[in-house]
């Protein structure tokens, strides 16, 4: 089970921190991604970390503003948001896969173990 937290309302140009917290399984031997949802659109993956074999991707929106972590102390994988823009706007969600091959070119349904998180509503406005 994955649960996401740290969305809430951000200015734009902000930054926001999102978590997803592993109970029943290590994260660090699995890809995990973030996908978002904006309103009225299909979701998306936004980016993937997979600590077994050191990938890492983002969707090219969000290079350089957002940047994808673990901490396997804490069984967590985190999205640091910054330079927030409106179009950030969505539901975000985690969760864990086999690994990140593949990932922004598919569905961020298919493939995953178990289902997403309840997700965290990321609103970015000012």
């Amino acid at each position: 089970k994955l649960v996401e937290s740290g969305g809430g309302l951000g200015q734009p140009g902000g930054s926001l921190r999102l978590s997803c917290v592993g109970s029943e399984f290590t994260l660090a031997y699995y890809g995990v991604g973030w996908a978002r949802q904006a309103p009225g659109k299909e979701r998306e993956g936004v980016a993937c970390l997979s600590p077994t074999d050191g990938v890492i991707v983002y969707r090219d929106s969000v290079k350089g503003r957002f940047t994808i972590s673990g901490d396997s102390a804490k069984n967590a994988v985190y999205l640091q948001m910054d330079d927030l823009k409106p179009e950030d706007t969505g539901d975000y969600y985690c969760a864990a896969y086999a690994g990140c091959g593949g990932y922004l070119s598919r569905h961020p349904s298919i493939g995953l173990f178990g289902s997403f998180g309840p997700g965290t509503q990321v609103t970015v406005s000012s």
